[in-house]
């Protein structure tokens, strides 16, 4: 009997060793995966930066270049105002409470005090009665 809990204590551990070596694979994966990401992101905003630099330099062709980029400035402004009202918008949307949830387990806990009362009355009268 021993010998089959040391082989069934020896088998958990095997198993346990070999979700953690999965599991540190899996991790440094996804590190890997939200570096480049980042990477990703960080080269995509300097592409972006540059094509505004463009698009200012076209606009250079009939205008001055600072024109250009006095305009190419105001509609990134214009761009950040709208997204940051519309941010503050869903954030004062949120709660920070879950209400729902708050209601439905205070009425869980009610429905389970009243369903323990009844059991205790009901226990009360047969005690009585016998």
């Amino acid at each position: 009997m021993s010998d089959v809990s040391l082989d069934v204590s020896q088998i958990v551990r095997g198993e346990v060793e070999l979700a953690k070596a999965e599991i540190k694979q899996d991790v440094a994966h996804a590190g890997k995966g939200a570096g480049m990401f980042a990477g990703a992101g960080v080269l995509g905003l300097y592409g972006l930066g540059l094509l505004w630099l463009g698009l200012a330099g076209v606009i250079a062709i009939w205008l001055p270049w600072w024109a250009g980029l006095l305009i190419m400035a105001g509609f990134l402004f214009l761009v950040a105002g709208i997204l940051a009202l519309i941010g503050k918008g869903q954030v004062g949307k949120v709660h920070g409470k879950p209400d729902r949830a708050i209601r439905e387990g205070k009425e869980t806990v009610d429905t389970v005090k009243a369903a323990a009362q009844g059991q205790q009355r009901s226990a009360a009268i047969e005690t009585s009665q016998s």
